[in-house]
Protein backbone atom coordinates (compact mmCIF):
# COMPACT_ATOMS: atom_id res chain seq x y z
CA UNK A 1 0.00 0.00 0.00
CA UNK A 2 1.52 3.68 -0.54
CA UNK A 3 1.57 6.40 1.14
CA UNK A 4 1.58 9.82 -0.22
CA UNK A 5 2.68 12.68 1.60
CA UNK A 6 4.41 15.95 1.43
CA UNK A 7 5.14 15.14 -1.79
CA UNK A 8 6.41 12.22 -1.11
CA UNK A 9 5.19 8.15 -2.29
CA UNK A 10 6.19 5.21 -0.14
CA UNK A 11 5.63 1.92 -0.90
CA UNK A 12 3.96 0.28 -3.95
CA UNK A 13 1.43 2.70 -5.45
CA UNK A 14 -2.26 1.45 -5.86
CA UNK A 15 -5.28 2.44 -8.49
CA UNK A 16 -7.69 4.06 -6.70
CA UNK A 17 -11.69 3.17 -6.43
CA UNK A 18 -13.25 5.73 -8.31
CA UNK A 19 -15.95 7.20 -5.77
CA UNK A 20 -19.10 9.16 -7.45
CA UNK A 21 -21.06 11.04 -5.34
CA UNK A 22 -23.53 14.06 -5.97
CA UNK A 23 -24.00 16.97 -3.43
CA UNK A 24 -25.09 20.76 -3.42
CA UNK A 25 -23.59 21.80 -0.54
CA UNK A 26 -19.94 22.30 0.39
CA UNK A 27 -18.24 20.67 2.96
CA UNK A 28 -18.15 22.35 6.13
CA UNK A 29 -14.98 21.57 8.10
CA UNK A 30 -15.40 24.40 10.96
CA UNK A 31 -11.71 26.01 9.65
CA UNK A 32 -10.54 29.56 9.23
CA UNK A 33 -10.75 29.72 5.72
CA UNK A 34 -10.14 32.56 3.38
CA UNK A 35 -11.90 31.76 -0.17
CA UNK A 36 -10.83 32.65 -3.00
CA UNK A 37 -11.11 33.47 -7.08
CA UNK A 38 -8.17 31.68 -9.22
CA UNK A 39 -6.69 33.46 -11.79
CA UNK A 40 -5.29 35.98 -10.01
CA UNK A 41 -1.59 36.97 -9.46
CA UNK A 42 0.62 34.22 -8.39
CA UNK A 43 1.43 35.01 -4.60
CA UNK A 44 -1.31 37.47 -4.08
CA UNK A 45 -4.57 36.73 -3.07
CA UNK A 46 -7.51 39.67 -2.51
CA UNK A 47 -9.48 39.64 0.63
CA UNK A 48 -12.60 41.23 -0.47
CA UNK A 49 -14.26 40.70 3.17
CA UNK A 50 -11.16 42.00 5.25
CA UNK A 51 -11.06 38.83 7.31
CA UNK A 52 -7.31 39.14 7.71
CA UNK A 53 -7.76 42.15 9.55
CA UNK A 54 -10.60 41.13 11.58
CA UNK A 55 -8.68 38.29 12.58
CA UNK A 56 -5.54 39.68 13.25
CA UNK A 57 -7.06 42.87 15.49
CA UNK A 58 -9.17 40.33 17.25
CA UNK A 59 -5.99 38.05 18.15
CA UNK A 60 -3.84 41.40 19.18
CA UNK A 61 -7.22 42.93 21.63
CA UNK A 62 -7.25 39.17 23.25
CA UNK A 63 -3.44 39.70 23.82
CA UNK A 64 -4.57 42.89 25.48
CA UNK A 65 -7.19 41.36 27.25
CA UNK A 66 -4.69 38.56 28.81
CA UNK A 67 -2.48 40.90 30.36
CA UNK A 68 -5.57 42.22 32.40
CA UNK A 69 -5.38 41.09 36.28
CA UNK A 70 -8.60 39.74 36.79
CA UNK A 71 -8.40 37.65 32.99
CA UNK A 72 -5.16 36.63 33.44
CA UNK A 73 -6.12 34.85 37.30
CA UNK A 74 -8.97 33.57 35.36
CA UNK A 75 -7.24 31.89 32.19
CA UNK A 76 -4.78 30.88 35.01
CA UNK A 77 -7.63 28.90 37.01
CA UNK A 78 -8.49 27.65 33.58
CA UNK A 79 -5.08 26.03 32.22
CA UNK A 80 -3.87 25.09 35.42
CA UNK A 81 -7.02 22.81 35.45
CA UNK A 82 -6.66 21.32 32.05
CA UNK A 83 -2.95 20.95 32.48
CA UNK A 84 -1.32 19.96 35.05
CA UNK A 85 2.23 18.88 35.42
CA UNK A 86 3.75 16.06 38.00
CA UNK A 87 7.30 15.15 37.86
CA UNK A 88 6.61 11.35 37.88
CA UNK A 89 3.67 11.31 35.62
CA UNK A 90 3.43 12.72 32.17
CA UNK A 91 1.12 15.15 31.58
CA UNK A 92 -0.90 13.33 28.75
CA UNK A 93 -1.32 9.53 27.60
CA UNK A 94 -3.09 7.98 24.99
CA UNK A 95 -6.05 5.03 25.81
CA UNK A 96 -6.48 2.32 23.02
CA UNK A 97 -8.86 0.23 25.23
CA UNK A 98 -11.68 0.61 22.37
CA UNK A 99 -9.68 0.05 19.86
CA UNK A 100 -10.33 -3.61 17.94
CA UNK A 101 -6.50 -4.15 16.68
CA UNK A 102 -3.87 -6.21 17.51
CA UNK A 103 -1.42 -5.49 20.54
CA UNK A 104 1.97 -5.09 18.33
CA UNK A 105 -0.32 -2.32 16.45
CA UNK A 106 -1.44 -0.85 19.99
CA UNK A 107 2.19 -0.84 20.96
CA UNK A 108 3.67 1.10 18.09
CA UNK A 109 1.04 3.67 18.40
CA UNK A 110 1.68 4.32 22.04
CA UNK A 111 5.47 4.51 21.12
CA UNK A 112 4.66 7.35 18.36
CA UNK A 113 2.46 9.39 20.86
CA UNK A 114 5.55 8.88 23.39
CA UNK A 115 7.83 10.65 20.55
CA UNK A 116 5.29 12.98 19.31
CA UNK A 117 4.61 14.63 22.90
CA UNK A 118 8.76 14.71 23.28
CA UNK A 119 9.00 16.69 19.80
CA UNK A 120 6.35 19.34 21.63
CA UNK A 121 8.15 19.07 24.79
CA UNK A 122 4.37 18.66 26.57
CA UNK A 123 5.88 17.75 29.97
CA UNK A 124 7.86 21.03 29.82
CA UNK A 125 5.88 23.60 27.61
CA UNK A 126 2.42 21.89 27.66
CA UNK A 127 0.70 24.78 29.97
CA UNK A 128 2.61 27.13 28.05
CA UNK A 129 0.80 25.90 24.67
CA UNK A 130 -2.55 25.26 25.91
CA UNK A 131 -2.56 29.20 27.35
CA UNK A 132 -1.32 30.28 23.96
CA UNK A 133 -4.43 28.20 22.13
CA UNK A 134 -7.04 29.33 24.60
CA UNK A 135 -5.79 33.14 24.50
CA UNK A 136 -5.43 33.55 20.23
CA UNK A 137 -8.13 30.74 19.54
CA UNK A 138 -5.93 28.95 17.30
CA UNK A 139 -2.65 27.23 17.12
CA UNK A 140 -0.46 26.21 13.83
CA UNK A 141 2.57 23.60 13.75
CA UNK A 142 5.00 23.62 10.66
CA UNK A 143 5.67 19.89 10.22
CA UNK A 144 9.42 19.59 9.32
CA UNK A 145 10.82 16.17 7.55
CA UNK A 146 14.34 15.35 7.07
CA UNK A 147 13.96 14.68 3.16
CA UNK A 148 16.90 12.30 3.17
CA UNK A 149 15.04 9.24 5.64
CA UNK A 150 11.18 10.03 5.46
CA UNK A 151 10.43 6.99 7.02
CA UNK A 152 11.80 8.25 10.28
CA UNK A 153 8.96 10.40 10.70
CA UNK A 154 8.99 14.12 11.56
CA UNK A 155 11.99 15.49 12.32
CA UNK A 156 10.90 18.67 14.12
CA UNK A 157 7.58 20.90 14.89
CA UNK A 158 8.09 24.76 14.96
CA UNK A 159 4.79 26.82 16.15
CA UNK A 160 4.07 30.01 13.64
CA UNK A 161 2.25 33.16 15.15
CA UNK A 162 -1.10 32.65 13.74
CA UNK A 163 -1.05 36.35 12.34
CA UNK A 164 1.35 35.46 9.82
CA UNK A 165 -0.44 32.65 8.20
CA UNK A 166 -3.99 32.19 7.05
CA UNK A 167 -5.84 29.29 5.11
CA UNK A 168 -6.58 30.16 1.74
CA UNK A 169 -9.36 27.67 -0.66
CA UNK A 170 -8.95 28.74 -4.36
CA UNK A 171 -11.88 27.97 -6.20
CA UNK A 172 -11.29 27.05 -9.95
CA UNK A 173 -13.32 26.31 -12.83
CA UNK A 174 -12.87 23.43 -15.07
CA UNK A 175 -15.20 22.96 -18.13
CA UNK A 176 -16.13 18.99 -18.64
CA UNK A 177 -16.84 17.66 -22.18
CA UNK A 178 -19.95 17.98 -21.70
CA UNK A 179 -19.89 21.13 -21.80
CA UNK A 180 -20.88 22.34 -17.94
CA UNK A 181 -18.49 23.63 -15.77
CA UNK A 182 -17.30 22.43 -12.46
CA UNK A 183 -15.60 23.89 -9.72
CA UNK A 184 -12.68 22.57 -7.98
CA UNK A 185 -10.96 23.58 -4.89
CA UNK A 186 -7.54 24.04 -4.19
CA UNK A 187 -6.70 24.31 -0.68
CA UNK A 188 -3.09 25.63 0.78
CA UNK A 189 -1.83 27.99 3.34
CA UNK A 190 -0.25 31.44 2.99
CA UNK A 191 2.40 32.48 4.97
CA UNK A 192 4.87 35.69 5.33
CA UNK A 193 7.07 36.39 8.18
CA UNK A 194 5.96 39.90 8.62
CA UNK A 195 2.50 39.57 8.66
CA UNK A 196 0.02 39.09 5.93
CA UNK A 197 -1.91 42.53 7.26
CA UNK A 198 -0.84 46.04 8.31
CA UNK A 199 -2.62 48.98 9.43
CA UNK A 200 -1.50 52.37 10.67
CA UNK A 201 -0.33 52.17 13.97
CA UNK A 202 0.54 48.31 13.71
CA UNK A 203 4.05 46.76 12.86
CA UNK A 204 2.86 43.66 12.01
CA UNK A 205 1.86 43.89 8.19
CA UNK A 206 3.94 44.46 5.31
CA UNK A 207 1.07 46.48 2.99
CA UNK A 208 -1.69 48.84 3.15
CA UNK A 209 -3.84 46.95 0.98
CA UNK A 210 -6.32 44.03 1.72
CA UNK A 211 -4.41 41.29 0.13
CA UNK A 212 -2.74 38.23 1.36
CA UNK A 213 0.65 37.91 -0.09
CA UNK A 214 2.95 35.79 1.05
CA UNK A 215 4.43 31.91 0.70
CA UNK A 216 2.41 29.14 -0.53
CA UNK A 217 2.25 26.14 1.54
CA UNK A 218 0.77 22.87 0.88
CA UNK A 219 -1.73 21.79 4.03
CA UNK A 220 -0.07 18.64 4.56
CA UNK A 221 3.05 20.20 6.32
CA UNK A 222 0.78 22.65 8.43
CA UNK A 223 -1.36 21.22 11.10
CA UNK A 224 -3.94 23.33 12.59
CA UNK A 225 -5.68 23.28 15.58
CA UNK A 226 -8.65 25.81 16.71
CA UNK A 227 -11.37 26.73 19.66
CA UNK A 228 -14.17 25.50 17.90
CA UNK A 229 -16.35 28.97 18.07
CA UNK A 230 -17.16 30.53 15.25
CA UNK A 231 -18.51 34.03 14.33
CA UNK A 232 -22.35 33.96 12.76
CA UNK A 233 -21.44 33.95 9.30
CA UNK A 234 -18.79 31.06 10.11
CA UNK A 235 -16.14 32.77 8.46
CA UNK A 236 -13.70 33.29 11.51
CA UNK A 237 -12.69 31.67 14.65
CA UNK A 238 -12.98 33.74 17.86
CA UNK A 239 -11.38 32.96 21.17
CA UNK A 240 -12.64 32.20 24.42
CA UNK A 241 -11.76 35.47 25.59
CA UNK A 242 -14.41 36.75 23.15
CA UNK A 243 -17.35 36.26 25.37
CA UNK A 244 -15.78 38.44 28.07
CA UNK A 245 -14.49 41.97 25.82
CA UNK A 246 -17.54 43.46 26.57
CA UNK A 247 -17.92 42.82 30.41
CA UNK A 248 -14.06 43.69 30.52
CA UNK A 249 -14.43 47.14 28.96
CA UNK A 250 -17.18 47.79 31.45
CA UNK A 251 -15.83 47.33 34.22
CA UNK A 252 -12.20 49.38 33.43
CA UNK A 253 -14.86 52.44 32.10
CA UNK A 254 -16.74 52.30 35.82
CA UNK A 255 -13.36 51.17 37.63
CA UNK A 256 -12.04 54.50 35.85
CA UNK A 257 -15.06 56.75 36.69
CA UNK A 258 -15.09 55.58 40.07
CA UNK A 259 -12.12 56.97 40.81
CA UNK A 260 -12.16 59.81 39.09
CA UNK A 261 -15.49 60.56 41.47
CA UNK A 262 -13.51 60.26 44.54
CA UNK A 263 -10.47 61.89 43.75
CA UNK A 264 -12.78 64.96 42.73
CA UNK A 265 -15.15 64.06 45.70
CA UNK A 266 -13.29 62.85 48.66
CA UNK A 267 -11.80 65.79 50.44
CA UNK A 268 -13.69 68.52 52.40
CA UNK A 269 -13.04 72.31 51.07
CA UNK A 270 -13.44 75.74 52.12
CA UNK A 271 -15.40 78.33 50.45
CA UNK A 272 -14.37 81.69 51.10
CA UNK A 273 -17.68 84.58 50.92
CA UNK A 274 -15.12 87.85 50.45
CA UNK A 275 -17.45 90.84 50.97
CA UNK A 276 -15.80 93.15 48.09
CA UNK A 277 -18.30 96.35 48.68
CA UNK A 278 -19.04 98.29 45.61
CA UNK A 279 -15.67 97.96 43.73
CA UNK A 280 -15.90 97.68 40.24
CA UNK A 281 -15.82 94.09 39.00
CA UNK A 282 -12.34 94.30 37.88
CA UNK A 283 -10.89 95.87 40.97
CA UNK A 284 -13.20 93.29 43.11
CA UNK A 285 -11.23 90.73 41.03
CA UNK A 286 -8.28 91.97 41.76
CA UNK A 287 -8.54 92.33 45.31
CA UNK A 288 -9.51 88.28 45.37
CA UNK A 289 -6.52 87.58 43.42
CA UNK A 290 -4.75 89.56 46.25
CA UNK A 291 -6.54 87.61 48.99
CA UNK A 292 -5.84 84.61 47.76
CA UNK A 293 -2.50 84.66 47.16
CA UNK A 294 -1.89 86.43 50.66
CA UNK A 295 -3.73 83.79 52.88
CA UNK A 296 -3.15 80.55 50.58
CA UNK A 297 0.52 78.88 51.61
CA UNK A 298 0.87 75.28 50.04
CA UNK A 299 3.82 73.77 52.06
CA UNK A 300 5.02 71.27 50.15
CA UNK A 301 8.24 68.12 50.99
CA UNK A 302 10.94 68.53 49.15
CA UNK A 303 12.24 64.53 48.94
CA UNK A 304 15.77 65.51 46.93
CA UNK A 305 17.09 68.00 49.44
CA UNK A 306 14.54 67.34 52.69
CA UNK A 307 13.47 70.46 52.39
CA UNK A 308 9.78 72.36 53.45
CA UNK A 309 8.87 75.04 51.23
CA UNK A 310 6.14 77.53 50.12
CA UNK A 311 4.49 75.99 46.42
CA UNK A 312 1.62 78.46 45.56
CA UNK A 313 0.51 77.34 42.46
CA UNK A 314 -3.30 78.44 40.59
CA UNK A 315 -6.25 77.10 42.39
CA UNK A 316 -7.63 73.81 41.24
CA UNK A 317 -10.88 71.58 41.87
CA UNK A 318 -9.52 70.33 44.56
CA UNK A 319 -8.88 73.40 46.59
CA UNK A 320 -10.80 75.93 48.05
CA UNK A 321 -13.31 78.28 46.51
CA UNK A 322 -12.87 82.14 46.45
CA UNK A 323 -16.35 83.67 46.08
CA UNK A 324 -17.01 87.61 45.95
CA UNK A 325 -20.35 89.14 48.04
CA UNK A 326 -21.88 92.29 46.68
CA UNK A 327 -22.56 95.23 49.41
CA UNK A 328 -25.71 94.54 50.53
CA UNK A 329 -25.99 91.05 51.97
CA UNK A 330 -23.75 89.65 54.77
CA UNK A 331 -20.02 89.90 55.53
CA UNK A 332 -17.15 87.86 54.87
CA UNK A 333 -17.92 84.49 55.85
CA UNK A 334 -15.64 80.97 55.49
CA UNK A 335 -17.83 77.79 55.16
CA UNK A 336 -17.04 74.22 54.44
CA UNK A 337 -17.94 71.95 51.34
CA UNK A 338 -18.42 68.46 52.56
CA UNK A 339 -17.03 65.49 50.83
CA UNK A 340 -19.04 63.03 48.77
CA UNK A 341 -21.28 59.92 50.33
CA UNK A 342 -21.10 56.53 49.96
CA UNK A 343 -17.68 56.61 48.40
CA UNK A 344 -16.64 53.20 50.45
CA UNK A 345 -19.80 51.46 48.09
CA UNK A 346 -18.44 49.01 45.29
CA UNK A 347 -21.09 46.80 44.56
CA UNK A 348 -21.64 47.75 40.98
CA UNK A 349 -17.62 47.28 40.55
CA UNK A 350 -17.98 43.75 42.23
CA UNK A 351 -21.12 42.65 39.52
CA UNK A 352 -19.02 43.48 36.64
CA UNK A 353 -16.51 41.61 38.10
CA UNK A 354 -18.91 38.58 38.72
CA UNK A 355 -19.69 39.00 35.22
CA UNK A 356 -16.74 39.05 33.87
CA UNK A 357 -15.86 35.20 35.26
CA UNK A 358 -19.12 34.48 34.03
CA UNK A 359 -18.61 35.35 30.86
CA UNK A 360 -15.35 33.29 31.13
CA UNK A 361 -16.52 30.67 32.41
CA UNK A 362 -15.00 30.43 36.07
CA UNK A 363 -16.91 29.83 39.34
CA UNK A 364 -17.57 33.10 41.59
CA UNK A 365 -16.08 31.45 44.50
CA UNK A 366 -12.68 31.99 43.25
CA UNK A 367 -13.18 35.70 42.37
CA UNK A 368 -12.84 35.79 46.42
CA UNK A 369 -9.56 34.68 47.34
CA UNK A 370 -10.25 35.09 51.09
CA UNK A 371 -12.99 32.38 50.94
CA UNK A 372 -12.59 28.89 52.51
CA UNK A 373 -12.40 26.00 50.40
CA UNK A 374 -14.27 23.65 52.26
CA UNK A 375 -13.38 19.20 51.76
CA UNK A 376 -16.88 17.15 51.89
CA UNK A 377 -18.40 14.86 49.42
CA UNK A 378 -18.49 14.95 45.66
CA UNK A 379 -22.72 15.27 46.32
CA UNK A 380 -21.86 18.39 48.34
CA UNK A 381 -19.42 20.19 45.62
CA UNK A 382 -20.91 23.16 44.09
CA UNK A 383 -22.66 23.41 40.82
CA UNK A 384 -21.12 25.21 39.46
CA UNK A 385 -17.46 23.71 40.34
CA UNK A 386 -19.31 21.10 38.46
CA UNK A 387 -19.88 22.67 35.29
CA UNK A 388 -16.20 24.41 35.55
CA UNK A 389 -14.78 21.02 35.50
CA UNK A 390 -17.09 20.06 32.62
CA UNK A 391 -15.97 23.15 30.79
CA UNK A 392 -12.19 21.79 31.30
CA UNK A 393 -13.10 19.04 29.71
CA UNK A 394 -14.45 19.89 27.27
CA UNK A 395 -11.39 22.00 26.35
CA UNK A 396 -9.28 19.05 26.74
CA UNK A 397 -11.08 17.51 24.09
CA UNK A 398 -10.60 20.26 21.99
CA UNK A 399 -7.49 20.62 22.62
CA UNK A 400 -7.18 17.15 21.67
CA UNK A 401 -7.51 17.42 18.01
CA UNK A 402 -3.50 18.75 17.44
CA UNK A 403 -2.54 15.33 18.68
CA UNK A 404 -4.76 13.58 16.09
CA UNK A 405 -3.15 16.03 13.04
CA UNK A 406 0.11 14.60 14.09
CA UNK A 407 -0.34 11.03 14.53
CA UNK A 408 -2.08 10.71 11.73
CA UNK A 409 1.36 12.32 9.71
CA UNK A 410 3.99 10.55 12.25
CA UNK A 411 1.84 7.28 11.61
CA UNK A 412 1.52 7.64 7.81
CA UNK A 413 5.58 8.72 7.26
CA UNK A 414 6.38 5.26 9.92
CA UNK A 415 4.04 3.10 7.31
CA UNK A 416 2.26 2.06 10.38
CA UNK A 417 -0.99 2.40 9.19
CA UNK A 418 -2.10 5.09 6.53
CA UNK A 419 -3.89 8.37 6.86
CA UNK A 420 -7.44 6.92 5.77
CA UNK A 421 -6.86 3.79 8.23
CA UNK A 422 -6.29 6.08 11.01
CA UNK A 423 -9.41 8.48 10.11
CA UNK A 424 -11.34 5.38 10.91
CA UNK A 425 -10.17 4.31 14.01
CA UNK A 426 -8.93 8.40 15.73
CA UNK A 427 -12.94 8.39 17.15
CA UNK A 428 -12.00 5.78 19.29
CA UNK A 429 -8.77 6.63 20.68
CA UNK A 430 -8.87 8.96 23.55
CA UNK A 431 -6.12 10.95 25.47
CA UNK A 432 -6.66 11.11 29.18
CA UNK A 433 -5.04 14.19 30.79
CA UNK A 434 -3.57 14.24 33.96
CA UNK A 435 -6.17 15.87 36.84
CA UNK A 436 -5.77 16.76 40.13
CA UNK A 437 -9.00 18.20 40.61
CA UNK A 438 -10.63 18.07 43.96
CA UNK A 439 -13.82 17.27 43.09
CA UNK A 440 -12.44 14.79 40.36
CA UNK A 441 -10.60 13.10 43.42
CA UNK A 442 -13.61 13.13 45.55
CA UNK A 443 -16.41 11.26 42.73
CA UNK A 444 -13.05 9.22 42.30
CA UNK A 445 -13.02 7.73 45.62
CA UNK A 446 -16.87 7.52 45.94
CA UNK A 447 -17.17 5.44 42.37
CA UNK A 448 -14.51 3.20 43.94
CA UNK A 449 -16.10 2.58 47.88
CA UNK A 450 -19.93 1.93 45.27
CA UNK A 451 -17.45 -0.59 43.20
CA UNK A 452 -16.10 -2.50 46.34
CA UNK A 453 -19.67 -2.75 48.21
CA UNK A 454 -20.98 -3.97 44.36
CA UNK A 455 -17.98 -6.63 44.10
CA UNK A 456 -18.73 -8.20 47.84
CA UNK A 457 -22.27 -8.60 46.92
CA UNK A 458 -21.36 -10.35 43.84
CA UNK A 459 -18.72 -12.12 45.01
CA UNK A 460 -20.95 -15.79 45.01
CA UNK A 461 -21.80 -15.09 41.81
CA UNK A 462 -18.39 -14.93 40.04
CA UNK A 463 -18.10 -17.53 37.87
CA UNK A 464 -21.53 -19.00 37.64
CA UNK A 465 -23.78 -15.84 37.00
CA UNK A 466 -20.59 -13.51 36.01
CA UNK A 467 -17.44 -14.09 34.12
CA UNK A 468 -13.96 -12.71 36.01
CA UNK A 469 -13.22 -10.74 33.19
CA UNK A 470 -16.94 -9.01 32.77
CA UNK A 471 -16.28 -7.97 36.78
CA UNK A 472 -12.96 -6.85 36.08
CA UNK A 473 -14.19 -4.63 33.54
CA UNK A 474 -17.40 -3.56 33.54
CA UNK A 475 -17.40 -3.37 37.61
CA UNK A 476 -14.13 -2.29 38.45
CA UNK A 477 -13.90 -0.52 35.12
CA UNK A 478 -10.43 -1.81 34.54
CA UNK A 479 -8.64 -1.34 31.14
CA UNK A 480 -6.25 -3.40 29.31
CA UNK A 481 -3.11 -1.87 30.67
CA UNK A 482 -4.19 -2.03 34.32
CA UNK A 483 -5.45 -5.71 33.69
CA UNK A 484 -1.96 -6.54 32.56
CA UNK A 485 0.10 -4.65 35.16
CA UNK A 486 -2.40 -5.44 37.84
CA UNK A 487 -1.83 -9.73 37.40
CA UNK A 488 1.93 -8.59 36.69
CA UNK A 489 2.21 -7.11 40.23
CA UNK A 490 0.33 -9.87 41.68
CA UNK A 491 2.24 -12.37 40.34
CA UNK A 492 5.42 -10.95 41.86
CA UNK A 493 3.98 -10.52 45.22
CA UNK A 494 3.33 -14.26 45.12
CA UNK A 495 7.30 -14.74 45.03
CA UNK A 496 7.74 -12.12 47.66
CA UNK A 497 7.87 -13.09 51.28
CA UNK A 498 6.71 -10.50 52.54
CA UNK A 499 3.37 -11.31 51.14
CA UNK A 500 3.09 -14.62 52.49
CA UNK A 501 5.55 -16.37 49.75
CA UNK A 502 4.96 -19.70 48.03
CA UNK A 503 1.71 -20.09 50.86
CA UNK A 504 -0.56 -18.21 48.60
CA UNK A 505 -1.69 -18.85 45.41
CA UNK A 506 -3.11 -16.25 42.53
CA UNK A 507 -5.05 -17.25 39.04
CA UNK A 508 -6.27 -14.64 37.36
CA UNK A 509 -8.64 -16.84 35.55
CA UNK A 510 -10.44 -19.15 38.41
CA UNK A 511 -11.93 -18.08 41.77
CA UNK A 512 -13.90 -20.74 43.64
CA UNK A 513 -17.06 -19.40 44.95
CA UNK A 514 -18.07 -19.52 48.49
CA UNK A 515 -20.97 -22.06 49.14
CA UNK A 516 -24.53 -20.34 49.09
CA UNK A 517 -25.68 -20.65 53.08
CA UNK A 518 -28.82 -19.58 51.74
CA UNK A 519 -29.45 -22.51 48.87
CA UNK A 520 -27.97 -24.70 52.04
CA UNK A 521 -30.64 -23.88 54.61
CA UNK A 522 -33.77 -23.94 51.56
CA UNK A 523 -32.44 -27.54 50.88
CA UNK A 524 -32.70 -28.84 54.79
CA UNK A 525 -36.24 -27.65 55.19
CA UNK A 526 -37.43 -28.96 52.30
CA UNK A 527 -36.06 -32.41 53.32
CA UNK A 528 -37.66 -31.97 56.58
CA UNK A 529 -40.90 -30.79 54.59
CA UNK A 530 -40.81 -34.33 52.36
CA UNK A 531 -39.92 -36.24 55.46
CA UNK A 532 -42.41 -34.75 57.27
CA UNK A 533 -45.31 -35.13 54.85
CA UNK A 534 -44.48 -38.88 54.24
CA UNK A 535 -45.14 -39.78 57.99
CA UNK A 536 -48.90 -38.10 57.57
CA UNK A 537 -49.12 -40.51 54.88
CA UNK A 538 -48.08 -43.58 56.84
CA UNK A 539 -50.28 -42.38 59.78
CA UNK A 540 -53.46 -42.18 57.35
CA UNK A 541 -53.17 -45.09 55.90
CA UNK A 542 -52.46 -46.27 59.48
CA UNK A 543 -56.01 -45.12 60.62
CA UNK A 544 -57.57 -46.80 57.14
CA UNK A 545 -56.68 -49.91 58.08
CA UNK A 546 -57.65 -49.80 61.40
CA UNK A 547 -61.12 -48.59 60.39
CA UNK A 548 -61.25 -51.53 57.81
CA UNK A 549 -60.58 -54.23 60.41
CA UNK A 550 -62.86 -52.69 63.16
CA UNK A 551 -65.69 -52.43 60.63
CA UNK A 552 -65.44 -56.06 59.81
CA UNK A 553 -65.43 -56.82 63.85
CA UNK A 554 -68.25 -54.99 63.99
CA UNK A 555 -70.14 -57.07 61.24
CA UNK A 556 -69.58 -60.37 62.65
CA UNK A 557 -71.22 -59.56 65.59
Amino acid sequence: MAIELFGFSIGKKEEKKDVKITTFAQADDDNDVLSVSGGGVHGVYLDTEGSIKGDNELINRYRDMSLQAEVENAIDDIVNEAIVTSKDKPVIHIKLDNLNISDNIKDKIRAEFKSVSKLLDFQNIGHDLFRRWYIDGRLYYHVILNEKNVKNGIYELRVLDPRKIKKVRETKKEKLPNGQVKKVYEEYYVYNEKGLYQQQGYSYGTTFTNAASGLKISPDTIVYCHSGLMNGKRSSVLSYLHKAIKPLNQLRMLEDALVIYRISRAPERRIFYVDVGNLPKLKAEQYMRDLMSRYKNKLVYDANSGEIRDDRKHMSMLEDYWMPRAEGGRGTEISTLPGGQNLGDIEDVLYFQKKLYKSLGVPISRLESEASYTIGRATEISRDEVKFTRFVNKLQNRFSFLFDELMERQLSLKGIMNRDDWKLIKNEVYYDFENDSHFTELKRNELMQDRMNLMRELEQYIGKYYSHEYVRRNVLMQNDDEIISNDEQISKELEDSRYGGGDMQFNSNIIEPEPDKELMLEDTLDKKFEEKFELKKEEKKLKETINDILSTIHKDD
